[in-house]
């Protein structure tokens, strides 16, 4: 397997109204050509975080029978790529369409969050303290990452900008909050290659002493900073497609690393 647990495809008639849909914004948006920089990668990174917290609500079984398979995995991405790139169409009539965009996308993802939060509430298994700290520690070990990055690659974090530095924290923190999750809350790995690292772990003689998570953490925050490596140079010579690319690398890690923290948050039996 290759695929993580939860991965299942909607009834036709829900997947056929969700491809429609992507279909249609995907078209208008080729059709309208809208220029795609750093800063437009960063005005998504709300919505990246978005899909996530549908899908957590979704996990919770949160959702009405009617509508609950539109925020299944994978269907959830594509029903919130349809929401944002109608709403980044709308948003460029406006004076700022980046801020407007990102700024929807902030506002609509508080109430899943607020769902799931409730959630924990009812339910007595809110966990608050070890879910922060993996963000805390994505943002420590992310900006020294970024940081040595910028001293050995200099021209390329300027190609990259801000959408390089998200790429790299999104990794880092699907590497954090995976390991707070296996190693101190008792929760499984989903993904199957995610897990081999994890069992890779497990073997060395380090594993009853400080967990196996740390080496998830070391091989998301290698492979984010590479990654963002590679993409600079496609980054100056087609901007568009570069960021575009940069911004699917800053959601295959912001959205894991947002649903962990907020699945955690929400539903760990043992609350803290």
């Amino acid at each position: 397997m290759v695929l993580p647990s939860g991965f299942a495809l909607p009834s036709l008639p829900y997947l056929a109204v969700v491809a429609a849909a992507v279909l249609a914004v995907g078209w208008l948006l080729v059709r309208e050509a809208p220029p795609v920089t750093d800063r437009t990668v960063l005005a998504f990174a709300p919505w990246m975080v978005l899909g996530s917290t549908l899908y957590v609500c979704f996990q919770l079984d949160l959702y009405p029978d009617t509508v609950a398979p539109f925020f299944g995995s994978p269907t959830v991405y594509a029903t919130t790529f349809t929401v944002a790139g109608a709403t980044w169409l709308a948003a460029r009539r406006t004076a700022r369409p980046l801020l407007a965009t990102a700024a929807l996308g902030g506002v609509l993802a508080v109430f899943p969050t607020a769902a799931a939060v409730g959630y924990g509430l009812a339910h007595d298994t809110l966990t608050l303290a070890w879910p922060l700290s993996a963000v805390v520690a994505a943002a420590v070990i992310g900006h020294v990452a970024w940081w040595v990055v910028e001293q050995l690659r200099p021209d390329d974090v300027a190609a990259v900008g801000g959408a390089g530095a998200l790429a790299v924290f999104a990794h880092v923190l699907d590497g954090t909050s995976t390991a707070v999750g296996v190693d101190v809350l008792g929760f499984g790995e989903q993904t199957p290659l995610s897990a081999a690292i994890m069992h890779a772990a497990a073997e060395l003689p380090t594993a009853s002493v400080i967990g196996v998570g740390w080496l998830f953490v070391l091989v998301k925050t290698a492979l984010g900073a590479a990654v963002v490596l590679l993409l600079a140079e496609y980054v100056r010579e087609d901007p568009v497609e570069g960021n575009l690319l940069l911004a699917v690398v800053a959601a295959v890690g912001l959205g894991p690393g947002a649903h962990n923290v907020l699945l955690f948050i929400a539903a760990n039996p043992a609350g803290f």
